[in-house]
C-alpha cells in the first residue's frame, strides 16, 4: 500500500474529489483526517472507512472561519503531532453564467472565502504539522479554470487563479522544511459541484438541466484521487510543479 502509516488531512473530504481521495487514501493505508462543514456525509465516510478496516476521523469545520479551522486542527493535534499529507479540496462555485455586471458581491465573497481564504486558513494551521513530519506533501486542488482557461464564473476563476498564485509563496517557505507542494488542476469531473454547474448552464440556455447532466461527459472523481495518492506517495517524489488531470 502506498500510504501505510501516514496521516493525511483532507479538507472538503465529505464529497466530490475530496471524498474519493478520503476513501482511496484509507485503502492505501493512511489514517485519514476529514475536515468539512458537511457533517452527515463526513461521518458517513468515516463509518464506511472503518467498516472496511481503515482509519478515519472527522472534524466539523467551516474553512471560511479562522476560529473554526483553528479548533479543528487543535482536535487533530490531539491524535497526531504531524501530517504526512494534506489535500486542500474544499471548494464552491457561485455566480455561474452571470456577466460581470450581473455578478453579485455576495456570490463573489462566498466563492473567494471558501476557495481562496479557506486555502489560506488551512495552510496557516496545517502546515506546521506538515513541517513537523520532516518529509511531507501538500496538494492544493485548483482547476484549469483561472489557471490556463476561463470559467462559467468570474468568482470561481479568480479564486482558482489565486490558489495557484498562493502556492508559489507557500512553496518557497515550505520547501526548505521538507514539504513537497503541488497544485492539481482537474478538468470536468462528475462531482456535485460540477453537476450543479452543468444544470445551471442548461437552465441559462433554456435546456433541460436533468438531461444536460445525464449527457455530460465527465471524469470519475476516483481517477483524480488516484493521481493524488500517487503524488502523496514516495512514487511521486520526482514530480514537480502544477499537475493537470482530465
Amino acid at each position: 500500500m502506498k500510504l501505510t502509516n501516514k496521516d493525511a488531512l483532507i479538507t472538503g473530504g465529505s464529497t466530490g474529489i475530496g471524498r474519493a481521495a478520503t476513501e482511496l487514501f484509507a485503502q492505501e493505508g493512511a489514517c485519514v483526517h476529514i475536515m468539512d462543514y458537511n457533517e452527515s456525509e463526513g461521518r458517513a465516510a468515516v463509518e464506511q472507512i472503518e467498516a472496511a478496516g481503515g482509519q478515519a476521523h472527522f472534524y466539523a469545520a467551516d474553512v471560511r472561519m479562522e476560529e473554526s479551522v483553528a479548533a479543528a486542527v487543535a482536535q487533530l493535534r490531539e491524535r497526531t503531532a504531524r501530517l504526512d499529507v494534506a489535500v486542500f479540496a474544499a471548494g464552491v462555485l457561485k455566480g455561474a453564467y452571470k456577466t460581470i455586471e450581473e455578478l453579485e458581491e455576495e456570490d463573489w465573497d462566498a466563492t473567494l472565502d471558501t476557495n481562496l481564504k479557506g486555502t489560506f486558513l488551512a495552510a496557516k494551521y496545517a502546515t506546521p504539522l506538515l513541517a513537523a513530519a520532516g518529509k511531507s506533501v501538500l496538494l492544493i486542488i485548483a482547476s484549469g479554470a483561472g489557471v490556463r482557461g476561463g470559467s462559467s464564473s468570474y468568482a470561481y476563476a479568480a479564486s482558482k487563479a489565486g490558489q495557484h498564485g498562493l502556492h508559489y509563496k507557500l512553496e518557497g517557505e515550505l520547501g526548505p522544511q521538507g514539504v513537497r507542494l503541488h497544485v492539481v488542476c482537474p478538468g470536468g469531473i462528475a462531482t456535485p459541484l460540477k453537476l450543479e454547474n452543468i444544470a445551471q448552464g442548461a437552465k441559462a440556455a433554456g435546456r433541460d438541466p436533468e438531461e444536460a447532466k445525464r449527457n455530460a461527459v465527465l471524469g470519475d472523481p476516483m481517477g483524480v484521487a488516484r493521481v493524488l495518492a500517487f503524488l502523496a506517495s514516495e512514487e511521486g517524489s520526482y514530480v514537480r510543479g502544477t499537475v493537470f488531470t482530465r
